[in-house]
């Protein structure tokens, strides 16, 4: 008889063969390859169930908020193979993450396999030889609170999406989607372009000049410095101004025109300068706290300019691989192993002098911290340096490994040491100076001196710059290291290089992934370990588009989010959100009960006030919701953006309507930010909306003059048709039976090789000929023609399409030509073999070559026998061969899906419930 074994279950195939090595044969570890079941949608629901309680969102709201649960269609082959395996083990140890996603996975293990041997949970927070073996000495058991806050938020998130996108669908637009995070973040990133929007740049001069001493060791030894005073009043500067323009202190602030400064540069003209004051002071300063969840997200989005997907999921690779620490974490703590290790190879590389006599301590600001396990940090009791991985990992992989190292080890080391300096330096004004003349004009500048790196040495945080665009905000956060020359009170100085510059204010910096990611943060939405999903999504919805750094809201963002704001306040509200997540850290606690707490999400307290919640009720009465309202931007001016079903548009409601009493339209087009669709750029768009076309001449053959446009879809041609007027006295819906009977003319957009300015007669009457009838089949007789279509040029048989190869062979291709291609065996939904986009080596399991192709949905990685398309956040370019293998490994644990009817799905009736948890399920 064969001896039973313990089995292991982990979340991916990666952390399962890292982890099979270090337990040895009396271990099988298997992956879950994550999630194994969740909420159906309802219309999957079975047959019986659809009109009962649980028919609206697999949850059932009357009777203890209780969830229905099934195993994803792909999952029950593993299910099944879990199963298989526990049947031969004499202990279960589910090794899932320690936060309450790893927990519920747990959880739902339990309840899907129901097991009859010890369940151990198992828990780590890195993946090496010594941490497994701690985990297998303390394992405890499953924590029911943190089950309790991820089911809440599961349900929560449930009733939210489902209650309010279809009050988006309704009056925005079909498809959209409402979210607890994804709409406050939304509604950040909408605010902060209307701030954009209002904004009025004010404008300022200032005065520059280089300057040294005239005696002295350092004599002639030039320093720059800027105007801050004048006759006793400070000299205006971009932070006096508020966003509209004005200043915003009226007294003991001088604001210089260039009228005004010049007048200061022509009074300074042969001015004797001397030094009015000279302070010194000592500089000191800290290394910042270890990596976590956010900060690791806004230090990588900064300095390698990666998502925070990207980022997500690169250090998901490490930590898998064993190269770092658990990756979601609230806390920036280090376990005393890890301090000491940070300790011994800070002195080895740069010397004892370089760390402090004490360990630094960290702690972490969030009070609700759930998944603080320990900051994010080389794994290991002794850290490898990069130069040590560097053969093992590449690309963004050893990119993210040295920035985590780099802040592990800076975080303790000796502070920066030096010193500041601050002088200011005065001249009266002369004569050229008109009125001011006889008036002080004061200089200041600063400088510090470095005079002992400690952790700057290793590493140096950046930030965001507030005051300059997202896309290139990005720098330093410390003093620059620069050297005034030695001066005394009194000294005289030389002034040279007299300047008067113009500046004008600018508008807040739009958000950066890691500005809206620390921005979530301090106002306490969501969870750091969700941010990177967060984002994701509301890219994917069409909500936010990227301009370079910069997060750009779209106009459909402005629509739901106004809708939002004026009929569901509260749950786009800043606090209210961040008191929700403050309700679910206290049920992760088990400090509040999670059905009450739904109750009162979902029902209300009966008060009938907004501070009762009540979601159901909310939705109820929409009635009163104008789309027109709630789609309508105004630009000024009786200038408005509509968000319409084919993409927003201006309407000009202040100019004469056209004959069906339609204000004058024009598209807007996409790349055109919110903030830069000023009342002159509309009135632009409008005008060339309303423009008649380029006329490219007279189509010979019917008379009609051909004229090219620039359309909603994009530039086209078309006839222009000598129609009779349609009758104004008929009725409404008589003239529109009439106008529908009136010949359409013949419309052909332009090809992507054609521009609107170049395209000529010949072309016009080439495209207006499509579809072009290529000839008939000798064999069946049915017409073969020649067509463009939404998805590109393709060739028509009957009901048999074939896609060929570019758009200009639809004006070239021969009957022969048509006829060879449809002599081909048809590729369903393929095109034409494409040469692979890169190899990758062999795969270890399949022992094929690794390529990496473009396919009809993007590009994909494949070994011949497995294909998987890349996520979001690789490229053909970044991708590796270490990547590609996880990626091929994974698909293949998923199993094949295997298509199951519906009516056999319909069938079965619910388990039934869990004596731990009060759930309904569905193996």
């Amino acid at each position: 008889m064969p001896q039973a074994r313990k089995l292991v279950i982990v979340e991916s195939p990666t952390k399962a063969r890292k982890i099979q090595g270090y337990l040895g044969d009396d271990y099988v570890v298997e992956a879950s390859v994550g999630h194994i079941r969740d909420l159906p949608q309802p219309s999957d629901l079975p047959a019986e169930m659809k009109k009962g309680a649980f028919g609206k969102f697999a949850v059932d709201v009357d009777n203890g908020f209780e969830p229905y649960y099934e195993v994803y269609a792909d999952k029950k082959a593993k299910v099944r193979e879990l199963k298989s395996l526990l049947k031969d083990a004499d202990e279960l140890f589910l090794a899932t993450d320690e936060d309450r996603e790893g927990e519920a996975i747990a959880w739902h293990l339990i309840e899907a396999l129901k097991p009859k041997v010890p369940v151990r949970r198992m828990v780590f927070h890195e993946i090496t030889r010594e941490a497994i073996g701690r985990a297998l000495e303390s394992t405890r058991e499953l924590d029911t609170d943190l089950v309790d806050a991820q089911e809440t938020r599961r349900i929560l998130d449930r009733l939210y999406g489902y209650e309010v996108s279809p009050v988006l669908w309704r009056k925005v637009r079909q498809g959209l989607s409402a979210g607890r995070v994804q709409s406050v973040a939304t509604r950040l990133v909408v605010e902060r372009e209307r701030e954009r929007m209002a904004f009025v740049a004010a404008d300022y001069w200032d005065v520059t000049g280089a300057f040294a001493p005239t005696d002295g060791d350092d004599a002639g030894q030039l320093f720059d410095a800027r105007l801050t005073g004048l006759g006793g009043e400070r000299v205006a500067s971009g932070r006096d101004f508020d966003d509209l323009g004005r200043l915003k202190v009226r007294t003991g602030v001088v604001h210089l025109d260039e009228a005004a400064a010049t007048a200061v540069v022509a009074g300074l003209d042969g001015a004797d300068f001397s030094v009015r004051s000279l302070e010194t002071k000592p500089y000191s300063r800290k290394p910042a706290a270890p990596f976590t969840t956010s900060t690791l997200q806004q230090e990588a989005s900064r300095k390698l300019r990666m998502a925070s997907r990207q980022t997500m999921r690169t250090a998901q690779a490490l930590y898998e691989n064993g190269y770092i620490t658990y990756m979601r974490t609230d806390s920036p703590a280090l376990s005393a192993e890890a301090t000491d290790a940070a300790r011994r190879q800070a002195a080895e590389l740069y010397g004892p002098e370089y760390v402090p006599g004490a360990p630094r301590l960290y702690a972490s600001k969030n009070k609700g911290a759930q998944e603080a396990h320990e900051a994010i940090r080389p794994a290991g009791d002794s850290f490898r340096t990069p130069a040590q991985v560097a053969r093992e990992i590449s690309g963004d992989q050893f990119k993210l490994y040295e920035l985590i190292w780099k802040r592990t080890v800076a975080s303790q080391m000796a502070d920066a040491k030096g010193s500041t300096a601050s002088v200011r330096l005065a001249a009266p004004l002369g004569a050229g100076a008109g009125e001011r003349a006889g008036s002080d004009a004061v200089f200041s500048a600063s400088g510090t001196v470095i005079t002992f790196r400690g952790f700057l040495a290793a590493y140096e945080e950046s930030r965001d710059v507030e005051a300059a665009e997202g896309d290139a905000a990005t720098t330093s956060s410390g003093p620059k290291e620069s050297r005034l020359p030695r001066m005394a009170e009194g000294d005289a100085l030389a002034g040279t290089d007299l300047t008067a510059d113009g500046h004008s204010t600018s508008p807040p910096a739009r958000y950066t992934e890691a500005s809206l990611v620390k921005a979530l943060e301090e106002l306490g939405i969501g969870r750091p370990s969700t941010y990177a999903a967060t984002i994701s999504t509301i890219q994917d919805r069409g909500y936010v588009r990227t301009k370079g750094q910069a997060m750009v809201p779209t106009w459909l963002a402005f629509a739901v989010t106004k809708l939002l704001e004026d009929h569901f306040g509260w749950l786009v509200d800043y606090d209210f959100t961040a008191e929700m997540e403050a309700d679910l850290d206290e049920i992760a606690a088990g400090d509040r009960e999670r059905v009450a707490w739904l109750t009162r999400f979902y029902f209300g307290d009966g008060s009938g006030e907004t501070s009762g919640w009540g979601l159901r009720d909310l939705v109820t009465d929409l009635g009163e919701i104008d789309p027109v309202a709630v789609n309508s931007v105004e630009i000024g001016e009786g200038l408005r953006v509509r968000v319409g079903r084919y993409g927003p548009y201006l309407e000009d409601l202040a100019a004469e309507p056209d004959a069906e009493g339609k204000a004058p339209r024009a598209s807007v087009p996409e790349d055109i930010a919110p903030d830069e669709l000023t009342v002159a750029t509309a009135r632009e768009l409008l005008a060339a909306g309303a423009d008649d076309g380029r006329v490219l001449g007279t189509d010979p053959e019917s008379g009609n003059e051909i004229v090219a446009k620039n359309g909603r879809y994009g530039p086209y041609v078309t006839e222009v048709l000598d129609l009779p007027p349609i009758d104004t006295s008929l009725s409404a819906a008589a003239q529109k039976r009439a106008k529908a009977a009136q010949p359409k003319p013949r419309t052909g957009s332009l090809f992507k090789s054609m521009s609107l300015e170049s395209v000529t007669l010949d072309d016009a009457l080439k495209l207006l000929s499509l579809p072009r009838v290529v000839g008939t089949d000798p064999e069946s007789g049915a017409e073969i023609t020649a067509q463009n279509g939404r998805y590109g040029p393709y060739l028509k048989k009957g009901t048999d399409s074939r896609t060929i190869a570019s758009e200009e062979q639809l004006l070239t291709i021969t009957l022969d030509e048509a006829l060879k291609i449809y002599a081909e065996p048809k590729r369903r939904g393929a095109r034409a073999a494409t040469p692979p986009l890169r190899e990758l080596g062999d795969d270890p399991t399949s022992g094929k070559p690794i390529t990496v192709k473009d396919g009809r949905f993007g590009a994909y990685v494949t070994d011949g026998e497995t294909n998987r398309t890349l996520p979001r956040d690789l490229t053909p370019e970044s991708i590796t061969a270490e990547r590609a293998i996880e990626l091929l490994a994974e698909k293949r644990a998923q199993g094949p899906k295997k298509r199951t009817a519906r009516a056999s799905t319909a069938k079965k009736a619910p388990a039934k419930k869990a004596p731990a948890k009060k759930t309904t399920t569905k193996k």
